[in-house]
């Protein structure tokens, strides 16, 4: 099979999902152009390790102070602030260029779009080309990943400072209108989720079981996460992710505001690594404590995820799956996660993962695995388990595949009618 993955971002070890996807693809044996948009220099790297992947990249620049004065101006319009923030036109009518030079060639067989950020590449080829009264006639494939209407939504009510919160509420409304659309435009629509299916269907007044939309969960790379050789540190408790992410940014402070205090009157001598790039000054501040180590951007995070007591996820709001879960679950770090965290898995609660919801439950659920290390192993076993059985990029791969076979066969059925 022949792909064209149009990304709104350079595909990487940090976004996880299209360079899995895509490499992943490329191991079972399919053909996968890439298009995507360059922000930085420091971007080459990424570029390099993805060409030596596909068979083919090309690139557009779009500086992040272009970016966002595109969002910005985008805001008047009632259209969404991401729509905007990676479009370039001339990079649209290339894309639209090289689908057609591969008609008069060997023809790409499907075309996959991620984000809302890409949205507007999609829906760009969907329209007929100048002279033209027809569109393309492969199918378009919009990973939506997330329900982002209902990040914004979240966000309105649970943001972590006053500009997140009124972002959140601005753009809810222009978010779930340009989601309902691409529901509508788009061959299939894949989400991570089951509740992300449900709320992407609401934005069109739909029951998620009668729209197109697929649930492709994320995957963790089994032969990159693995569990560590040797002891862990001693009562070290992990918490990772973008700092620089809203949602993120409200979990640590409520992991640190209110968790690690309780937990602290019973173990004072328990440590917290917070680890993730881009953390803003909310989050280096709390490094100035002794018992917190905010590490900022790491080249790997393994070693933390290996040599951590246990991982924590105690997430407040958010959509999709926490790839940070699949991770530490991947390098058998027992993991305490909340409900709304635990909601897009399968793992069994009290087996392979535990769930708490109040401070003190959490708090409490993380002070009896400090305190007992056969349930701690047990769990971070079962969990390596969980995502062998479950979360192996290989089957995800092999998944979306046939969502592709399904989309080709649904455009081919329409066209005789």
């Amino acid at each position: 099979m022949k792909v064209l993955f149009i990304v709104p971002y350079v595909p990487n070890l940090i976004r996880v999902r299209p360079y899995n996807l895509i490499r992943h693809l490329a191991l079972l044996g399919h053909s996968v152009s890439v298009a995507a948009i360059v922000s930085d220099a420091t971007e080459n790297e990424d570029i390099l390790r993805l060409k030596g992947i596909c068979g083919d990249v090309f690139t557009t620049t779009i500086p992040a102070w272009k970016s966002m004065i595109q969002s910005l101006l985008a805001f008047p319009q009632h259209i969404p602030m991401q729509a905007r923030y990676s479009w370039d036109p001339a990079f649209a009518r290339q894309i639209r260029s090289v689908v057609e030079t591969n008609l008069a060639e060997s023809a790409f067989d499907v075309i996959h779009v991620e984000h809302v950020r890409g949205m507007e590449y999609g829906l760009h080829l969907l329209k007929p080309g100048r002279g033209e009264s027809k569109r393309i006639v492969q199918p378009v494939v919009w990973d939506s990943v997330d329900c982002i209407s209902s990040l914004m939504q979240q966000t309105a009510r649970y943001g972590s400072s006053l500009k997140s919160r009124v972002t959140g509420a601005l753009e809810y409304r222009n978010t779930a209108r340009y989601e309902a659309m691409g529901v509508r435009s788009f061959d299939r629509v894949l989400v991570t989720s089951p509740m992300d299916r449900k709320d992407l269907a609401r934005t069109t007044g739909g029951d998620s079981r009668s729209v197109k939309i697929d649930v492709l969960q994320n995957g963790v790379d089994l032969k990159y996460f693995l569990p560590g050789e040797g002891k862990r540190h001693k009562e070290t408790i992990v918490v990772s992710g973008k700092m620089s992410y809203h949602a993120n940014i409200a979990m640590v402070k409520h992991l640190v505001e209110v968790i690690m205090p309780q937990i602290w009157a019973q173990k004072p001598e328990a440590k917290l690594q917070i680890v993730g790039k881009d953390p803003p000054r909310l989050i280096r501040a709390m490094g100035e404590q002794p018992r917190v180590t905010v590490t900022g951007t790491v080249s790997d995070i393994r070693p933390y995820l290996q040599k951590a007591t246990l991982a924590v996820v105690p997430i407040t709001y958010g959509t999709g799956i926490q790839n940070k879960i699949l991770e530490a679950m991947a390098c058998a770090t027992p993991v305490v996660v909340s409900s709304h965290a635990a909601s897009s898995l399968q793992a069994v609660e009290g087996h392979e993962v535990l769930v708490a919801d109040t401070a003190s439950d959490f708090a409490s659920a993380v002070l009896a695995l400090l305190g007992d290390s056969g349930r701690r192993t047990s769990l971070g076993t079962a969990g390596r388990s969980y995502v062998e059985r479950n979360h192996d990029w290989f089957r995800v791969a092999a998944q979306l595949v046939d969502i592709y076979d399904m989309a080709i066969q649904e455009r081919r059925w329409a066209s005789r009618r």
